[in-house]
């Protein structure tokens, strides 16, 4: 068994993270910012139009090495490789995921099995749009009018 199919629990960063909550868990957070005071600036992320800001939580350095490392015993480079190559890693219905793919603008091409499906995704948001500014104009009414 590898480290990226061993149960989650049984993983090395798994159970240091365990070990390191028992030692954060009764921190306090005006602690944490009286000893780091940018940690307000520092703990925090900002990417496509997404702002976290982790820093009012008992997370600290060693926390997000320890979520890092437990990332990375657990495949989760090559697992996120996997899903923007189209690779089938939904294992209950055996197909790619696509989320790539309903993210993606028209003119993009992401394809499964050699086939592009953004023209697909797509089309089913066409329709998405279509039902749903029906609704909302009230030209789609339920069953008694």
């Amino acid at each position: 068994m590898t480290a990226d199919t061993a149960p989650l629990a049984a993983r090395p960063a798994w159970k240091a993270l365990g070990d390191h909550f028992r030692n954060v868990k009764d921190l306090h957070l005006r602690k944490l910012f009286a000893d780091d005071p940018k940690r307000g600036e520092r703990m925090t992320a900002e990417a496509a139009g997404i702002f976290v800001d982790y820093s009012k939580n008992r997370a600290t350095d060693e926390t997000l090495e320890l979520l890092v490392r437990l990332a990375g015993e657990s495949g989760l480079k090559a697992r996120i490789d996997a899903m923007f190559r189209g690779d089938r890693i939904n294992v209950t219905e055996n197909r790619a995921v696509l989320h790539v793919a309903l993210r993606a603008p028209r003119e993009a091409s992401f394809l499964v099995d050699g086939r592009n499906v953004v023209p697909d995704v797509h089309a089913v948001l066409d329709k998405m749009t279509e039902f749903s500014i029906r609704v909302r104009s009230g030209d789609w009414k339920g069953h008694t009018g």
